[in-house]
């Protein structure tokens, strides 16, 4: 009886808690899925559930985005549970130690990493409701925790541009206005990046905030919520090929252990979905891979739906896709999720720990030297992913080396950098580290090479064997923070051979002290300096009011440790006063946006000038550029995109020969160089590459595959350098570029600075078809075509790709500063 009565209070106590909290549809006043809900109404609601259940729910605000919106996670569980929590997760934490005796399991749950994928924000807000209440009883040990946005000025984006151009009641017919986004649409961040290819570049600072927490719990279920077109039945994993090779066997069953679940549900309800399919487990900055490289079980869920679904569409096949149908998806698989989770904490448990054993992966180490500036940049990389690395020894390693693609030998010195797998994050050291990725299938959804030391622009080696290493000491690489001002100098000289000095020179520019570069090597006062080198003259900023003071203020913040000498008189090379040594202007720099442009790459360049230069840019839309007068402009830049063969006409084309004949200086990025190209256009030609005039009739099923002998899925080469020309200042003679697809021009005449030759058209790294490869073989990758007595800067790859192709910056600030 006394058991019973106990039972019975404690269903009431359950009762009456349920019955306190409100429901989404009850808090916001509309029933959920009649409209979109804004970012700070969702916030809202979040935050009078933790209010109103402290006990089971934690709200943690751990960032906050470039537009000001909070971002938050949820931590929601039993109340025993939460009031362990920080036990709980020391002792999950331990299991990446081989330490402990976890036994919750941990489920994170990440909705809305694409703004106009919409739905998933709205179904997080009925889902840890439900956990809550009618589905409490999975979190007896289960945490859960939930980012119910993780791009919240997308989605604010999409949300306001659908509230304003919906019709009311809504449309469902799909060529209605509120069915079509506009260029800027609310896919990406405020910079336009794609927040799902950044978990493992952390350019971001929706990323960055993430990571930090993300990297205390290292949850054993990770679920990142998208949509895909409206005409798409569901798709949930097990994932398509290829997976990454690293992948265990229980991370592939587990896949298919929710799935059977989730069928389970989609089944009884007569829903459609698909598995294995599209969604591959490879490029490691996607939300389910990089967990998946963490220990944990990441996952994709895709709902049909995204930016064109609205409240409610019409499908190719007549049905009616609604917001509500949407919720209900994602609702289903999110608590199936967890449920599953719930049921196999255990298993989870023991298996995440032995994640985290000592693998024997094929490299024990990888040794890097290089330029200082890129090591310390590649050092803050790892520490965000908590990966440990120590500095060298004096000595030789033998192993793979990564500038050759072959066996060989790196010099050691104190001033090394060393990663060793013995580490709890050994996993994920070798997908960002290693060589070139194994690679299962050719068709790919994303990139199929990386590398760190490639894209860090580092001489590396991959050994074989553990090498010994310092841990406890910084790096003798950083000069000490200086500026080193002597009031009697003559000028102040300081490298260019990185974004670090870049930046600087940026900064002084801004502040009007004006600065030289050298286009000769030169040798003064016992040291010598490589073409580039910046001059900071005394005689050139005599009327600067605070030259010496800001000098020093600027070169303290950067961290440069400038070199003073006492006359502009070298021992070798040109003197300070020759023609070779020039003045650097301060130019104007417009950027064009909108349509043809594609919004990423537009985003790259921007956030590149705000975020990493520090220089400032206008923005001119497409729209009104023929309404701009661009005498008033030094810069011109083209980003990348598709259309421009149409959007740059011969009038328009012939405007820009005459700016740049006049003296402008315009930068061409990827397919903004096929507008510049014809009869009309510039020098700049479009490899033609012979076709086979035999015909081959392709199997129907077999056309994708025999399509990816024509394609560059996001593959690496080893390219050929002038770095004489300007544009490769601070270079050596090679550098590895990322393509990203065939487009193929043929060199120029003059100004080919960085060009594939006859046998350099084989990827060190990732995947490129058979006629991609004869196709881009003595093609140009970055040049300079003078015009008149201004020039054309071709970029052919995309030397910013996702703000984490680090060695391709310098030539960007070259195109800005070094050519006159």
């Amino acid at each position: 009886m006394k058991r019973i009565l106990l039972l019975t209070t404690f269903i009431l106590t359950y009762s009456i808690a349920a019955q306190s909290l409100k429901s989404p549809s009850e808090f916001l006043g509309y029933e959920l899925g009649t409209t979109f809900t804004r970012h700070h109404e969702v916030v809202a609601y979040y935050e009078y559930l933790a209010k109103n259940a402290p006990d089971r729910i934690l709200l943690q605000e751990y960032g906050k985005t470039n537009e000001r919106r909070p971002l938050l996670l949820a931590l929601v569980s039993a109340a025993g549970n939460i009031k362990d929590i920080e036990q709980i997760r020391t002792e999950h934490i331990k299991s990446t130690l081989g330490e402990g005796n976890a036994e919750k399991a941990i489920v994170w749950l990440s909705y809305n990493v694409h703004g106009n994928e919409s739905v998933s924000t709205e179904a997080s807000m009925q889902t840890i409701y439900d956990l809550l209440t009618d589905k409490r009883a999975y979190l007896e040990n289960t945490i859960v925790i939930m980012d119910p946005c993780i791009n919240p000025d997308g989605r604010d984006r999409y949300v306001n541009w659908y509230n304003q151009y919906k019709n009311t009641p809504n449309n469902v017919d799909p060529n209605s206005k509120e069915h079509h986004e506009g260029w800027w649409n609310g896919r990406s961040n405020h910079y336009m990046f794609d927040l799902n290819r950044d978990w493992a570049w952390l350019t971001q600072i929706e990323s960055q905030n993430r990571l930090k927490v993300y990297n205390q719990w290292l949850p054993h279920v990770h679920v990142d919520f998208h949509e895909q077109g409206v005409d798409n039945p569901y798709y949930f994993a097990p994932a398509a090929e290829p997976y990454h090779e690293v992948i265990t066997p229980f991370q592939r069953e587990f896949q298919t252990t929710i799935a059977k679940n989730h069928a389970t549900y989609f089944d009884a309800n007569g829903w459609f979905y698909f598995t294995k399919e599209i969604f591959d487990l490879l490029y490691p900055s996607y939300g389910d891979t990089y967990p998946i490289y963490n220990g944990g079980i990441g996952m994709t869920y895709e709902q049909g739906g995204s930016g064109r679904a609205g409240l409610g569409i019409v499908t190719a096949i007549g049905d009616t896709l609604t917001l509500n149908d949407r919720i209900a998806h994602h609702r289903t698989t999110g608590l199936s999720t967890v449920e599953v989770a719930a049921k196999n904490a255990q298993k989870l448990n023991d298996e995440f720990k032995k994640f985290y054993e000592n693998k024997n992966y094929k490299y024990k180490s990888y040794v890097l030297n290089g330029n200082v500036d890129n090591i310390a940049a590649l050092t803050r990389l790892l520490d965000q992913h908590q990966i440990k690395y120590g500095w060298g020894k004096a000595g030789t390693i033998k192993g793979f080396k990564f500038n050759t693609g072959k066996s060989g030998s790196l010099k050691s010195t104190e001033n090394s950098l060393v990663v060793s797998m013995d580490q709890p994050k050994r996993t994920l050291v070798k997908v960002l580290l290693e060589p070139n990725a194994k690679l299962s299938d050719s068709v790919t959804y994303d990139i199929t090479a990386w590398s760190l030391p490639y894209a860090y622009g580092l001489d590396a080696i991959a050994s074989e064997s553990k090498v010994d290493s310092e841990q406890n000491r910084s790096s003798t690489i950083n000069p000490p923070k200086g500026a080193n001002i002597s009031a009697n100098a003559y000028a102040f000289l300081s490298e260019w051979k990185s974004l670090k000095d870049a930046k600087f020179l940026a900064e002084l520019l801004k502040s009007k002290i004006k600065v030289r570069h050298s286009n000769k090597a030169f040798s003064i006062e016992g040291n010598t300096y490589q073409r580039g080198s910046l001059i900071i003259t005394k005689g050139d900023n005599q009327n600067h009011k605070s030259f010496l003071s800001s000098l020093t203020e600027i070169a303290y913040k950067h961290n440069i440790l400038l070199q003073p000498v006492s006359s502009g008189l070298v021992d070798s090379g040109k003197d300070f006063g020759s023609p070779y040594v020039q003045m650097i202007t301060n130019p104007k720099i417009a950027v064009l946006s909108g349509e043809p442009t594609s919004t990423l790459q537009f985003g790259e360049v921007w956030h590149f000038f705000e975020q990493q230069l520090k220089y400032p840019i206008t923005v001119i839309d497409s729209e009104y550029m023929g309404r701009v007068d661009f005498s008033e402009y030094d810069i011109l830049i083209l980003p990348n995109g598709f259309g421009y063969k149409k959007f740059l006409d011969d009038t328009k084309v012939g405007e820009l020969k005459q700016w740049v004949s006049d003296g402008g200086k315009l930068i061409a990025m990827g397919g903004a160089i096929k507008g510049l190209t014809g009869e009309n256009g510039f020098e700049i030609k479009t490899k033609e590459v012979e076709k086979d005039s035999s015909e081959i009739l392709e199997v129907f099923d077999e056309s994708q595959r025999e399509s990816m002998k024509k394609a560059i899925t996001g593959a690496i080469f080893k390219a050929k350098v002038d770095n004489t020309h300007p544009l490769a200042y601070g270079y050596q003679d090679s550098y590895f570029t990322l393509k990203l697809g065939s487009d193929a021009y043929s060199p120029l005449k003059n100004g080919s600075v960085v060009y594939l030759e006859d046998n350099q058209n084989i990827p060190v790294a990732g995947f490129a078809g058979s006629e991609a490869q004869q196709k881009i073989a003595n093609t140009l990758v970055f040049g300079v075509e003078p015009h008149g007595s201004g020039h054309v800067i071709y970029m052919v790859d995309n030397p910013l790709f996702r703000g984490f192709w680090e060695n391709g910056k310098l030539f960007f600030a070259n195109a800005l500063f070094m050519i006159e």
